[in-house]
């Protein structure tokens, strides 16, 4: 879902994956973006240190949206992201909030499904609050 303004600016998503209370990173962690409605925006695997490389780009309103109160316009894009790897937990981050000029770090935890031997296809959800703004 865009924001309520106009889409003028950038914003970034980082995601660092990793395994166990140690954060050992996870490679090839299939990592895909969309907006509310469920069309794409990126798809993406983790490298060896768990992380993208490169922040994904996200069009978001204009910075100016965010700095006066009472403008109607809702000055970030909410997209959701999905974390699947084989043998692990798959996580569903929604309602995900992206602002200009800034990277929203993601860390993400995948636990293994060894964990939960009675789930072969567990999804952890997450859901972001509305900012009140």
């Amino acid at each position: 879902m865009k924001g309520g303004g106009i889409l003028s600016a950038k914003g970034y998503i980082q995601v660092h994956t990793y395994t166990s209370f140690a954060q050992i990173p996870l490679k090839d962690v299939a990592i895909s973006v969309t907006d509310v409605n469920g069309a794409a925006i990126a798809l993406r695997l983790t490298n060896r240190s768990g992380t993208l490389g490169d922040p994904i780009e996200i069009e978001v309103p204009d910075l100016s949206a965010s700095q006066t109160p009472n403008t109607g316009v809702i000055p970030f894009t909410v997209v959701n992201l999905y974390a699947r790897i084989a043998d692990y937990e798959a996580i569903e981050i929604e309602n995900l909030q992206i602002f200009a000029d800034t990277t929203t770090r993601q860390d993400l935890e995948m636990i293994p499904l060894s964990e939960f031997p009675k789930s072969w296809n567990k999804l952890e959800v997450f859901n972001t609050p509305p900012q009140n703004l």
